[in-house]
């Protein structure tokens, strides 16, 4: 089996695989593939750890210290800090990988373990693998994980200016002949790792910035807040008659926005408004299996051609090295600008498009005008435990049936969570009634098969 998801591995606290000795384990068969990755055998590999808020990363964060350092790794922690920002700190501090113990937009009774390697991007499949192999082993029993000579340990260090660090990277991703002074942003930082940085940010290049769900207590991590909550931002921007909203996640990896109307721009939107309203246009631009069919003809009329990859950040990566293109993302607000950063980071994306409205002396809706989406209903059928729908002869022939008729109007997508035990129904039509209808009705039929 793996232990891995599409982003890492990912649970319930508490219980298997993420609990505290488990994760000690990780982290000690982790440290041993970076130590014989090693071509210097008397220097001892580095990792850089961080966290979002969660109350369970206190737990988490200890074990997979001890575990790295009884592999005879050294520790550099970070604290609570966007995931972006510790794929950017592992490469400043020329560390061999980064770690994130989070789980992104989930609730705060769930947690994860996700790595990047020594160049910022996510770890390739075959170390991916040879973690995996090692994991198995311990775990049932074949391999000790007892460092036999205490000289070979690896040390721990706090790297206290850390979050400083990341603040000048993101501003410094903004053209520094604009500043933000003319407007009135407000930034839901969803109780995560976002809440300290994300509004310094804004402020420090000239912004009025309300901060709103910035005082995380361990527990309030997404909850009915964030990317994932979009009616809290669309609210606060017309309760503080603000210019723009901005929403992170919990892990700070996603970002959805809101304009002075209170309309939501999500992933799509951003994409659209970054490969079209900048003074240069992108060549192409990588989507997912999930973008709207309306990102996809707004950007062929300007000549731009949009390429779908798998559902999750480290396959648009992929796409985009592929094509040698800059600008991908995903509707939940995943958005990659490589020509900034390594992977994908809210804020930078952000960043990017005030400036176009700072440069384009254009608000955001004026930005998004005559960009249309087709109405799309997506709904997750939670499950007991999870499993294929494709492997279920009578849900195949309610797809194969729902597509049929719609041919030529819309388009059906069914999948499997890679973070949660949900099947995504989702459904896109060009008539809004017949797209929630069709998507509950398969939905239901999921429920009643699969249970």
């Amino acid at each position: 089996m793996s232990y891995f998801g599409t982003d890492g591995i990912r649970g319930l606290f508490g219980k298997f695989p993420i609990t505290p000795d488990f994760v000690l384990k990780l982290g000690y068969m982790t440290g041993q593939v970076l130590v014989q990755q090693m071509s210097d055998s008397k220097k001892k590999p580095s990792v850089v750890i961080g966290k979002d808020t969660r109350l369970s990363g206190y737990v988490l964060e200890a074990a997979l210290q001890a575990g790295f350092n009884s592999a005879g790794v050294d520790v550099h922690m970070v604290g609570p800090l966007p995931t972006p920002a510790i794929a950017h700190l592992t490469r400043s501090f020329s560390a061999d990988a980064g770690v994130v113990i989070s789980a992104s937009h989930n609730p705060y009774y769930d947690n994860g373990i996700k790595f990047f390697a020594a160049d910022g991007r996510k770890i390739s499949d075959e170390i991916q693998e040879a973690i995996n192999l090692k994991l198995k082993g311990i775990v049932e029993g074949h391999v000790d994980y007892t460092q036999e000579n205490p000289a070979q340990l690896g040390k721990h260090f706090r790297i206290n200016d850390a979050k400083g660090r990341y603040i000048e990277f993101c501003k410094g991703s903004f053209p520094y002949k604009i500043d933000l002074s003319h407007l009135t942003i407000v930034i839901d930082c969803a109780n995560g790792s976002g809440y300290s940085v994300g509004p310094r940010v804004l402020r420090e290049l000239g912004a009025e910035v309300i901060a709103i769900h910035n005082t995380p207590d361990g527990i309030n991590i997404n909850d009915k807040c964030g990317s994932t909550y979009p009616e809290a931002i669309q609210q606060a921007v017309i309760a503080h008659k603000a210019d723009v909203g901005i929403s992170l996640d919990g892990d700070g990896d996603r970002i959805i926005m809101v304009d002075e109307k209170g309309e939501l721009v999500d992933g799509d939107g951003i994409l659209y408004i970054l490969a079209t309203k900048t003074e240069t246009k992108a060549t192409g631009v990588v989507g997912t299996q999930m973008s709207n069919m309306g990102l996809q003809l707004a950007l062929e009329a300007e000549g731009i051609e949009l390429k779908r990859a798998k559902v999750g950040d480290r396959y648009v990566m992929q796409a985009l090295e592929e094509n040698d293109w800059i600008l991908g993302g995903e509707p939940s607000g995943h958005i990659l600008c490589l020509d900034k950063s390594r992977t994908g980071d809210a804020i930078i994306a952000g960043l990017q498009v005030l400036a176009v409205m700072a440069q384009s002396n254009k608000s955001l809706s004026q930005l998004t005008e005559g960009f249309k989406l087709l109405p799309q209903n997506l709904v997750n059928v939670r499950l007991e435990k999870m499993a294929d729908p494709y492997d279920f002869p009578e849900l195949v022939k309610a797809f194969d049936e729902a597509t049929q008729n719609i041919e030529g109007r819309g388009r059906i997508l069914i999948r499997k969570s890679g973070t949660e035990p949900l099947i995504r129904v989702m459904v896109e039509l060009d008539n809004a009634k017949e797209c929630t209808e069709l998507a509950d009705k398969l939905a239901d039929k999921v429920k009643a098969v699969m249970g």
